[in-house]
């Protein structure tokens, strides 16, 4: 016959299943609480400030391959601004070098022009006419802008008639701050 188990026995055994239920609720709590703050998260990310990561050298010396930039949305561009767009489903990122009705020219050096005043660019190293297509000077058409890489002998713009000038709606945030490599941490007007 086997013996009846003892009140302390049984206070125990009760407290362990208590311990069992408490860390059982625990658990599914913070595995919801993550589930909300990474929903919230890519959200953000997504609509508010999304992260974009640089390919290629076409911005350097301002950017380069692998880091990592925060932009936000907007309407609003103006000289010198740095955009992410899509085009043929990649994400490029250029300056903002002409906006609407503006002129642009580019002179056999690959010095720029808008509205036949040169463009101080103390971010180009390398000024380029390069692989010009489109005839100059170019009058930037409605609701579009004109964009240039930094990199100007290895960077793809509107200077190519197949790119051409950027549509607004095809904009998918101005840059604010380069997040990666923490060491590089940048803000951009």
């Amino acid at each position: 016959m086997a013996e009846r188990p003892t009140t302390s026995d049984l206070k125990s055994l009760l407290k362990k299943e208590n311990e069992r239920l408490a860390y059982g609720s625990t658990l599914r709590s913070t595995i919801y609480i993550l589930i909300i703050v990474a929903a919230f998260a890519i959200l953000v990310s997504t609509l508010v400030l999304p992260m974009f990561r640089i390919y290629g050298s076409s911005m350097t010396p301002t950017l380069h391959e692998g880091d990592i930039v925060a932009a936000v949305r907007s309407t609003e561009f103006k000289h010198g601004d740095l955009i992410a767009f899509y085009y043929n489903n990649k994400l490029l990122v250029k300056r903002v070098i002409a906006m609407p009705g503006e002129w642009v020219d580019i002179d056999q050096q690959g010095y720029v022009y808008v509205n036949n005043v040169r463009l101080v660019e103390p971010y180009v190293d390398d000024f380029s006419y390069d692989d010009c297509t489109i005839e100059l000077p170019y009058q930037v058409p409605e609701n579009r802008i004109f964009v240039m890489g930094d990199h100007r002998s290895s960077s793809i713009d509107s200077r190519v008639q197949e790119i051409g000038c950027i549509s607004e709606d095809l904009i998918a945030g101005k840059l604010i701050v380069r997040i990666w490599p923490l060491g590089q941490i940048s803000l951009y007007q």
